[in-house]
């Protein structure tokens, strides 16, 4: 996990490569995928380096090879029924004599086989018959080659012209395999290749050890940005935080069940070679995420019994905490009060009307009050800000580890301490107050309840409001201290890292840091640099928890959303059926749920799931990942057989 959590250490070496072993040598690197290798020869065009020969043998190879391939599919008979498989074991790249014995058998076939297209059809059948055989082996072991001609070409001669010198990114982790794939093509050799480490000016690039459950929650976080070199990765929270967030905005346990056994029959399935060789773009970018889909689908079904909702009915699993009786045992209601009003609203005061609290979710009895919205609402409303302001206050925490792993010192005091004053004494004040007020005030207290809106508006204006009522004793005061302390810390987050910079560059000199400072720009201007970057640092980071806390009520508007949508789906279709009876009433049924299950799936799980997808994507990247991600690095993309290959048929 410490892996996952930041990316590998990563190191630049240089590698010595003995001019007769050096095929055999990027061969086995290929098949271990260790290594990223760098151009050393920027300058030169591609059609005059060392190996451009070889790599247009290996190009005319693969057109031969891909008409014996064309020529299998379309004649073959009987005709296969997926793509030629890759061989298994996959074979080895061949060394540059043996290619000439593939060329040869290659043109052999192909030059047969043209002769024999206008000749009998059952010698044509066996001429292709013997190129299935063949086919799969020499397409792999020509892809290996043209790999490594080429990689080959990435490479500057010595100067004697006995080694190649070549230069790459790999992990410190496996620089013992590096060592050892080196020795191993190296064995036929007199002299041994070996590597060197060098100092490197540009960063390195950045490998996370990824697997088929996390690749999809990676893709998502890749897509705002590869992380920077050894900066804490947001994909290790994001495998819990954004199905969580999905779910608050999807919450239905029959429409997070469904969805959770699809992704479960993709996972269960992953093997299946017609599931992952599938070329429709949209069926792999779900069979990709189908774990990020099966935790969806899970956190969906805990936020729908959470909301109480399957298919927009509500579920009885406790016997509700709200009573009838005690209301017309204390005479509030009678026979008159009921023949004259069509709602009634239940009075919690009166002893026995609302018992205790719904054990688990919401209580079943509000799917069938009138006032289910305005109840709703404020639920989801308040759990919407409580859920962003502690999504983003631990955004900002995670800042304290990339400033102390890259020694920013100043940063922790200047910049993270401030920007957590700011969002606490203002934003935590307020999930402060809305909890505080579900746990003081009951529902026999609820005609004596304070507004926290108004509180909340007076706490910046420094007013009371006598017909407010106060939630605690000396909340004046402690509201009055904790603006002060988000004004103060202000100041201290525009002007604290610049001086403190500013400070410590004037302390050891200007010469230390001319490497990065160029001369022609005065010592005044580098301070007035860095205090506009951080102005502009302060401007976003106060506006944004503004408009970052309202933006997750949008949590609150997808879930209504959602929800209302199911209640008319359910009220327009499913309903007409249920009104029918006896066998009329079956057939009617039966019909009427086809177009309920297709508009299910196609309005509530396809769009409705999309949107709540986006709404979450953008959480994460904009309200979240801002605060402490800056994701400005570049992967590493080591010379792997395997991967070439496997792009290669994709993309075929």
């Amino acid at each position: 996990m410490g892996s996952m959590f930041r990316s590998e250490e990563v190191c630049l070496v240089q590698l010595f490569l003995q001019s007769g072993s050096a095929y055999n040598c990027v061969s086995e690197l290929g098949e271990l995928g260790l290594v990223e290798f760098r151009d050393l020869n920027p300058s030169v065009n591609s059609f005059q380096r060392k190996f451009v020969g070889e790599v247009r043998r290996c190009e005319e190879l693969e057109k031969t090879v891909a008409f014996l391939e064309q020529e299998i599919n379309r004649s073959l008979s009987p005709p296969m029924q997926c793509p030629l498989p890759p061989p298994c074991p996959t074979p080895l790249a061949p060394q540059p004599r043996e290619l000439i014995t593939i060329e040869e058998e290659c043109e052999r076939l192909a030059r047969e086989l043209k002769e024999v297209l206008h000749q009998t059809e059952s010698f044509l059948q066996q001429l292709l018959m013997r190129a299935v055989a063949v086919l799969p082996q020499w397409k792999v072991r020509v892809q290996k080659c043209k790999a490594v001609q080429t990689v080959l070409n990435l490479c500057s001669p010595s100067v004697t012209d006995k080694c190649l010198i070549a230069e790459a990114w790999c992990p410190v982790a496996k620089l013992p395999e590096l060592q050892s794939a080196l020795r191993e093509g190296g064995s036929g050799s007199s002299v041994d290749s070996f590597y060197n480490r060098l100092p490197s000016s540009t960063p390195p690039p950045t490998l996370f050890p990824i697997n088929s459950f996390t690749a999809g929650f990676q893709n998502i976080v890749d897509a705002y940005g590869v992380a920077s070199y050894r900066e804490v990765n947001p994909a290790v929270y994001t495998i819990i935080t954004f199905p969580f967030l999905f779910a608050v905005m999807f919450g239905d346990v029959g429409h997070g069940l469904l969805m959770f056994l699809a992704a479960l029959w993709m996972v269960l399935e992953e093997k299946d070679p017609k599931l992952k060789k599938n070329n429709n773009e949209i069926w792999r970018m779900m069979f990709g995420g189908r774990y990020l889909i099966l935790l969806m689908g899970l956190f969906s079904i805990y936020t729908g019994a959470i909301y109480n909702e399957c298919f927009s009915r509500g579920l009885s699993t406790f016997s509700s905490a709200w009573h009838v009786g005690p209301m017309f045992k204390s005479n509030k209601w009678n026979a008159s009060v009921l023949a004259g009003n069509q709602y009634l609203s239940m009075d919690p005061v009166v002893p026995g009307v609302f018992t205790t609290p719904y054990p688990f979710g919401i209580d079943p009895v509000w799917g069938l009050s009138n006032n289910k919205l305005t109840f709703l609402n404020s639920y989801k409303m308040k759990m919407s800000v409580i859920i962003g302001v502690i999504h983003m206050t631990f955004g900002v925490c995670l800042s304290f580890f990339n400033y102390w792993h890259f020694g920013q010192r100043g940063s922790v005091f200047f910049v993270l301490i401030p920007e957590l004053f700011f969002m606490v004494c203002l934003f935590g004040y307020l999930v402060f107050m809305v909890v505080f007020k579900w746990i003081a005030y009951t529902p026999a207290h609820s005609k004596i309840a304070p507004s926290i809106l108004i509180h909340f508006i007076d706490m910046f204006l420094f007013t009371d409001n006598p017909d407010n009522p106060k939630l605690y004793e000396g909340q004046i005061a402690v509201q009055k201290t904790l603006v002060v302390l988000a004004l103060c810390a202000v100041p201290v987050l525009l002007l604290g890292k610049p001086t403190y910079e500013f400070l410590a560059f004037k302390r050891r000199g200007r010469q230390t840091d001319a490497r990065w400072w160029p001369k022609k720009y005065s010592f005044e201007l580098l301070g007035l640099y860095k205090f506009m970057h951080q102005a502009i640092h302060t401007i976003e980071y106060c506006l944004g928890c503004i408009s970052n806390t309202a933006s997750y009520l949008r949590l609150w508007a997808l879930s209504l959303a959602h929800a209302q949508l199911s209640e008319v789906l359910w009220v327009m279709v499913m309903r007409i059926a249920l009104r029918w009876e006896g066998y009329v009433g079956s057939v009617v049924l039966f019909v009427v749920f086809a177009f309920f299950a297709v508009l299910t799936v196609s309005i509530l799980l396809v769009m409705e799931g999309l949107s709540a997808f986006l709404h979450a994507l953008r959480l994460h990247w904009v309200e979240f990942q801002n605060k402490f991600y800056s994701g400005t690095g570049y992967k590493l993309c080591p010379f792997s057989f395997s991967s070439l290959i496997n792009t290669d048929n994709n993309f075929h």
